[in-house]
């Protein structure tokens, strides 16, 4: 049987805390990247990144495609290209795996699988999966993406 002290309970219980505070904010980022969104918040987006944050594209799909972009303003940009009141998507959902988060004192970083089915508005359909790896910033009981990297792994179109 194990004997822990109040401070190493402290701690695990804040470790915890962590973990979980960065998987709700992906949950929360891919949930508000899903269309058509009964109420979308531009502030509640912006609310999830650092203000330093980094997105970037990985790999040989997505380094060019997406690049590098560094600033909560830039990051908020792009994806103005992707999401409302912008018509790229007419239907869009994200699923996420469980992933796999590893938590410190103030940060946290983790790995996931996203799939991602899409109707576009302009026509076609996709399924396509990246791998996501993201890394927070955690002060005041949240967590804040401080760096996002997406790679694409697969993709292809659906055939009704």
């Amino acid at each position: 049987m194990r004997s822990d002290t109040a401070g190493s309970l402290e701690e695990r219980l804040a470790t915890l805390e962590i973990r979980e505070a960065a998987r709700s904010t992906l949950s929360r980022y891919m949930e508000l990247c899903d269309v058509p969104q009964p109420v979308f918040s531009w502030e509640d987006m912006s609310s999830l990144f650092a203000e330093d944050a980094v997105w970037e594209g990985i790999g040989p799909e997505y380094t060019g495609k997406f690049g590098r972009l560094e600033g909560r303003p830039a990051i908020l940009s792009m994806l103005a290209d992707f999401l409302p009141p912008s018509s790229h998507f007419k239907r869009n959902i994200h699923l996420l795996s469980g992933g796999s988060v590893v938590a410190a004192t103030s940060a946290a970083s983790g790995t996931w699988i996203m799939q991602q089915l899409s109707e576009y508005d302009g026509g076609g359909t996709e399924l396509l999966s990246a791998r996501l790896t993201v890394d927070f910033q955690y002060a005041d009981g949240a967590a804040r993406i401080s760096h996002f990297r997406t790679e694409k792994l697969f993709a292809a179109p659906i055939h009704a």
